[in-house]
């Protein structure tokens, strides 16, 4: 028997395609360096336009603007909301897939989702632009047992706060999850207080190693 009861997801990048290679589609289309994007974000990494508007501190055209000057200041011009129309990635059928199995077996999960506050032309936690997306992200998030949103919660991941504010509201310890992330710096907090953190570079390889992880199959 596994030791683990409780599996929490990130969502971009993990349960749909990493929105990275949308970013790398439009610096190609723009003509901007490869992963320029990445570099904006990584630049003043808990204050910067990306930040702020993952815990809903800026609306999007705040966003638009502020992203925009960050760009500037690297030296090329990308407005954010460019970065917003392109950031949502194909969903994983058999990521989903695997959320069925896992709680068929009697694993609960849950998801913890850096995001932006819904508004214009953004809707729910996958950024979605379009009412089918929209509803296809609906269809999936009703099947975790939690969701945090960093834009509702007011604090983003790689904060230890928000992985301690899931494992209280699902009454669990740390010990007893299993924590997916697409993102290095996210599955550190989630690995230092306990968690068994996988690292998703892939769909298959994500799902290889949670099976490994919990002794079972998974689709």
């Amino acid at each position: 028997m596994s030791r683990y009861t409780h599996v929490i997801f990130d969502f971009g990048g993990v349960i749909t395609a990493s929105p990275f290679e949308a970013f790398n589609r439009l610096e190609e289309e723009r003509g901007l360096p490869r992963d320029f994007v990445r570099r904006v974000n990584a630049t003043n990494p808990d204050d910067n336009a990306w930040a702020k508007f993952e815990r809903a501190e800026i609306d999007a055209a705040s966003f638009d603007t502020e992203f925009a000057a960050e760009a500037r200041a690297l030296g090329h011009e990308l407005e954010g909301e460019a970065v917003l129309a392109v950031i949502a990635g194909a969903v994983r059928p058999a990521m989903v897939a695997a959320l069925d199995t896992l709680k068929a077996q009697g694993f609960t999960i849950a998801c913890i989702t850096n995001n932006v506050p819904g508004g214009k032309g953004i809707k729910g936690a996958g950024m979605t632009r379009s009412e089918e997306a929209a509803n296809e992200v609906a269809s999936i998030m009703a099947r975790f047992a939690h969701v945090i949103e960093s834009s509702k919660a007011g604090v983003r991941k790689p904060d230890p706060a928000i992985y301690l504010m899931m494992c209280e509201a699902l009454g669990v310890e740390p010990a007893n999850c299993i924590y997916l992330d697409d993102l290095g710096i996210n599955c550190k907090p989630a690995s230092r207080l306990g968690m068994h953190a996988i690292k998703v570079t892939s769909g298959e390889q994500a799902l290889a190693d949670l099976s490994a992880a919990l002794g079972m199959a998974l689709p």
